[in-house]
């Protein structure tokens, strides 16, 4: 039986046997495994199971720290949750190396978030223009019910503006509406505010005998692309200060990463994967803190094209002797709500960084984009990406393999000095295992 009506109704015992049995060939080993990945406290796994829906098992990532971190005079270290090799150890080695040269700067530049109301309006656009400003403060009083918790903490609703989009599609209207949501990524309150708008919307004008036409709401939803809600992140010395990098000299090496900053920023190709190394640092630290990397990436790539044209996140200069690398991100985080209160791991990861506020995790996320950024950088001019990647992939490479403790020591030391790849691991262990049985 292929498919199945209730499976959400399933205890997780029947869900994981229903798929072995129907997916997994009826292989035992399978069902064992995936049981062996439930938490052993039950409280625990039901808070997790809790998180999503048709839950089976648990799926684990590394939670790993990068210790060293200077930041506006204050030593942190990092929580990431990520899988990829060599990124926490080029973070690490990032935050040691600018340790030495004054530490990571940042600030917070804004907060603010946008929602939107879409919506259709069938009469006169002038008319509904010229009573924008009745609409607007009657949907400031009639939203006020819901907002009284978020105003007391100093955010809620900084303005509406009516947007005309009967250039793109006739009779279509906008909402747009800025929020300030404090300390909480503040999705879910800005949908309920705009839905309550879209009601009032409707009301206002079919109460409204001079009105002459009628609204239909297409859509009320928040906007993940916050370009108001921005951190920069920045380094810099002097360029003598940045000594022998990978044994280049400190000019050729600030020149080499200016001019390859300066690549990602004209050339759409290298841009993309230059800013997918960003959120290689910047996703570990949002996943380990319980925060959406789906929409901080999104909001980040299109923040990257506002221009035009796609283009690095980060920029460098070097002049009159100093060496400056910086980041501008659209970050929209939260440390109150989601998961930040109720996942294990977040809240640890929370209590590494010191309990922050969302300005501050915004600065946390905005200094592990630049620290990644700034170590693939440093490979890329020095000695080349695949040295130190492919030296950390190495032991997922013998994990496949099957390569026992000793087969890994002696791995680990036979390509100090030599290029790491599949193939060259697969012959390597065969050799040596070849020369072992001989030995027998």
């Amino acid at each position: 039986m292929k498919n199945i009506s209730g499976y959400s109704k399933l205890s997780k015992q029947q869900k994981v046997d229903w798929l072995v049995e129907n997916y997994l060939n009826k292989d035992e080993a399978a069902k064992e495994e995936l049981i062996s990945y439930w938490h052993q406290n039950a409280a625990t796994q039901k808070t997790l199971d809790e998180f999503s829906e048709n839950t089976i098992t648990n799926y684990f990532f590394p939670f790993s720290v990068a210790p060293n971190f200077l930041i506006n005079g204050e030593w942190y270290c990092l929580p990431m949750a990520i899988e990829e090799s060599s990124v926490v150890a080029a973070m690490s080695n990032s935050g040691k190396f600018w340790s030495e040269r004054g530490g990571y700067h940042a600030e917070v530049i804004s907060t603010t978030k946008v929602g939107q109301v879409h919506f259709k309006f069938s009469g006169d656009k002038a008319y509904l223009i010229e009573q924008f400003p009745k609409l607007k403060t009657s949907l400031l009083e009639g939203g006020k019910y819901l907002s009284v918790n978020m105003d007391a903490r100093g955010g809620g609703v900084l303005d509406i503006e009516l947007v005309d989009m009967t250039a793109h599609e006739a009779n279509y209207f906008q909402l747009k509406v800025s929020f300030e949501t404090c300390d909480s990524m503040g999705a879910n309150f800005i949908n309920t505010i705009l839905e309550e708008y879209a009601t009032q919307l409707k009301e206002f004008v079919h109460n409204d005998a001079t009105f002459n036409g009628e609204i239909k709401i297409i859509l009320s939803i928040v906007s993940n692309y916050t370009p108001h809600c921005l951190v920069r992140a920045w380094v810099e010395c002097k360029v003598e200060d940045l000594g022998i990098v990978g044994g280049l000299p400190a000019e050729e090496f600030a020149e080499k990463v200016r001019m390859a900053v300066k690549i990602a920023e004209v050339d759409p190709h290298r841009a993309t994967t230059h800013n997918k190394g960003i959120y290689n640092g910047v996703d570990a630290v949002i996943i380990a803190t319980g925060n959406d990397f789906r929409a901080v990436e999104a909001c980040g790539h299109t923040y990257a094209a506002r221009n035009g044209s796609y283009s690095s996140l980060t920029h460098c200069t070097v002049n009159e002797g100093i060496f400056k690398f910086w980041i501008d991100l659209p970050l929209a985080v939260g440390t109150v709500g989601g998961l930040t209160q109720i996942h294990p791991l977040v809240k640890r990861s929370l209590q590494i960084l010191g309990n922050p506020n969302a300005k501050q995790l915004m600065i946390f996320c905005a200094v592990a984009g630049l620290a990644q950024n700034f170590a693939a950088l440093r490979a890329l001019t020095t000695v080349g990406i695949q040295q130190g990647h492919m030296k950390m992939h190495l032991l997922n490479i013998l994990n496949y393999l099957e390569a026992t403790e000793e087969e890994k020591n002696y791995a680990l030391e036979y390509f100090k000095d030599k290029i790491v790849s599949f193939t060259t691991t697969r012959v390597m262990l065969e050799q040596y295992r070849s020369a072992k049985q001989a030995v027998k």
